[in-house]
């Protein structure tokens, strides 16, 4: 076979017709990363040196803004009014506070640093850094303060100090990192802090993906473009995400154009192209990653495990799998469950009376419902409609102005008023204070061949509120929707969560009706 012809083959098999043998990716590799290339001097390496060098300096001024906000603590605590606020011992002085300043500053960093806060990807994401500053904050707080109550130092270290230092370190590091990462974001810093991405194919995965994490000065990532490759490769995705060859120029592309992450969107690629892509990677020092296809939920539960010694991949645990975390969450509902039981009875009292003085009957009624892993159990609510709303037999979903309603019942659904006796579930065990909301049996008997991944949520307890809840899914909308919210609420659950949820369902009312 003459160059020519060769080269035809390789052209024609790179755009997805017949795959490139192991060899010809050697030859194609060998001929070019021996072929000249335009010198640039803002190279991939020069930029990954220069976003670990921001990471490095925000981590000493960390150091410094930490310390300097616990001195000023001390100061606010011992050398003004508050002085007068509790108990404070005799002899109290800053030389004598300086180890439990040293001790706490240290140990805040170290909060800091294990909730990823010097992770280079997060250099331009201030809204994500925010959150974990906060987490880092409440923890260490938590920790202090027990540390205080378990252990007696001499001098005994004010409570008072320690809540204090805390508010006051939260706000100078959220008040310094604010002008740090807006800077970057809006400075020349931002093009060189993000990662360029190269798509090995491209379809809808790759456009999805493409799309959550490009846009926006916080973003962390940019598309370069994508080579065609394998049979499954759709059209071109249009001029923000160009063409940059086939699956021989990978070698070419990786240097020239200056990527970071090489992202394998293309399944029916052959075993060898995978490797031999795996290998390039490796050897150019860029970062190689699959998308997840063959499983398209849950993916956050991806481990890689091994059964005989043999590595596997495939979906473990979610955060509400692990013991201790499903601990957390039902003392959580104990807690709020029962002070929300006790304030709550004088309203359920109310409007039962209301609902009673308007139509008559019973004005607490019970359905059963499904929970985790298809549990059936009674939901009670404060009736909203009229006694023959379902005469026909038929379960229905409320829309809005609906006819069935009461007068009272259109303005407890809205403020969620007749879901309150639904707290005795949250104390019985059957719900959770925040979780999918549960839905009758004779729906899901129907939802979970229709709707895809639909029964996936029964993995946990249903809530008296939910994700899907306060992003304005509920009633008659979208079920696709609501299911991506209860899927993501299960892979992201943390305890600040399920808190930022709790206080945003007052406010959420878009569909209640």
């Amino acid at each position: 076979m003459n160059a020519v012809d060769h080269e035809d083959r390789a052209m024609s098999r790179g755009a997805g017709v017949v795959p490139l043998s192991l060899r010809e990716f050697e030859d194609t590799a060998c001929r070019h990363v021996n072929s000249p290339l335009p010198a640039r001097e803002d190279c991939s390496a020069t930029r990954k040196a220069f976003a670990e060098r921001l990471v490095a300096v925000s981590f000493c001024i960390d150091l410094v803004v930490v310390f300097a906000c616990l001195a000023f603590s001390f100061w606010l605590r011992f050398e003004t009014r508050l002085a007068d606020v509790g108990v404070v011992p005799e002899g109290v002085n800053f030389a004598a506070y300086l180890p439990y300043i040293l001790m706490g500053g240290s140990s805040v960093v170290a909060a800091l640093a294990y909730y990823r806060v010097y992770d280079v990807l997060k250099l331009l994401r201030l809204r994500q850094v925010g959150l974990d500053v906060v987490k880092a904050l409440i923890s260490w707080l938590i920790v202090f303060l027990s540390f205080t109550l378990i252990l007696k130092f001499e001098p005994p270290i004010s409570r008072v100090y320690v809540g204090l230092a805390s508010g006051v370190t939260l706000f100078g590091i959220i008040g310094w990192r604010y002008v740090f990462h807006r800077t970057l974001q809006n400075g020349r810093a931002s093009s060189k802090l993000r990662q360029r991405i190269l798509f090995i194919g491209w379809n809808a995965d790759s456009a999805r993906l493409s799309a959550s994490v490009t846009g926006g000065p916080h973003a962390s990532h940019s598309v370069a473009g994508f080579v065609r490759a394998g049979a499954s490769s759709v059209s071109a995705p249009g001029a923000d995400v160009p063409e940059l060859g086939s699956l021989r120029d990978v070698p070419h592309i990786l240097q020239v154009h200056q990527i970071d992450v090489v992202i394998l969107s293309a399944f029916d690629l052959k075993n060898e192209e995978v490797v031999w892509l795996a290998s390039l990677c490796e050897q150019e020092m860029r970062q190689f990653k699959v998308i997840p296809s063959f499983f398209p939920i849950l993916v956050s539960g991806l481990r890689l495990e091994t059964i005989s010694r043999v590595p596997v991949l495939g979906i473990t645990q979610l955060p509400l799998d692990f013991a201790h975390n499903r601990a957390i969450k039902r003392a959580l509902d104990i807690f709020v469950g029962a002070i929300a039981t006790l304030l709550s009875i004088p309203i359920i009292a109310l409007f039962s009376a209301l609902v009673a003085l308007e139509c008559g009957g019973p004005t607490i009624y019970w359905q059963w419902r499904s929970g985790k892993d298809g549990r059936r159990f009674r939901i009670y609510k404060i009736r909203s409609m009229h006694i023959d709303a379902e005469s026909e037999g038929v379960p229905q979903w409320t829309r809005e102005a609906d006819p069935r309603c009461l007068r009272v019942g259109a303005f407890m659904r809205r403020w969620n008023i007749d879901e309150l006796p639904q707290f005795w579930n949250v104390l019985k065990g059957d719900m959770s204070l925040v979780g999918p909301r549960p839905e009758r049996p004779e729906l899901i008997h129907t939802f979970k061949s229709a709707i895809p991944h639909y029964n996936a949520r029964h993995n946990v307890k249903a809530g008296l509120t939910g994700w899907a809840q306060v992003k304005g899914f509920r009633g008659d909308t979208d079920l696709n929707e609501r299911i991506k919210c209860d899927l993501f609420y299960m892979e992201n659950w943390n305890l600040l969560l399920d808190l930022q949820i709790l206080v945003m369902t007052p406010f959420a009312r878009r569909n209640a009706y």
